[in-house]
């Protein structure tokens, strides 16, 4: 499938949220329709290990995203723990967008 483009002015939205012990921030914008087309995340230790994992998990969820994959499929597929909470950032992300509180 090609990829969907995004017009050049868009709308953003943003949410801070705890993960593992840090504060991280989640912005990400729709498509005209209102389904998610990108993410960027970004945690407060902002040089850190963590954090250029953040960026790098939002940058494949949002070509994710913009090539037809539903959030709620990647969502699905990504690792959670007995209790069903994520154990990685981009569960807690699309959990937090979801509307579920991130842990």
């Amino acid at each position: 499938m090609n990829r969907q483009r995004l017009p050049n002015r868009r709308a953003h939205e943003i949410r801070e949220f705890d993960f593992r012990g840090l504060r991280y921030s989640a912005g990400f914008g729709r498509f005209e329709n209102g389904d998610l087309a990108e993410v960027f995340i970004e945690c407060s230790k902002g040089q850190s290990h963590s954090a250029a994992d953040a960026r790098d998990a939002a940058v494949c969820l949002s070509i994710s995203l913009q090539h037809g994959v539903a959030p709620e499929t990647v969502r699905a597929a990504v690792l959670r723990d007995s209790q069903g909470a994520p154990s990685g950032i981009v569960g807690a992300v699309l959990d937090l967008i979801a509307g579920e509180v991130a842990r």
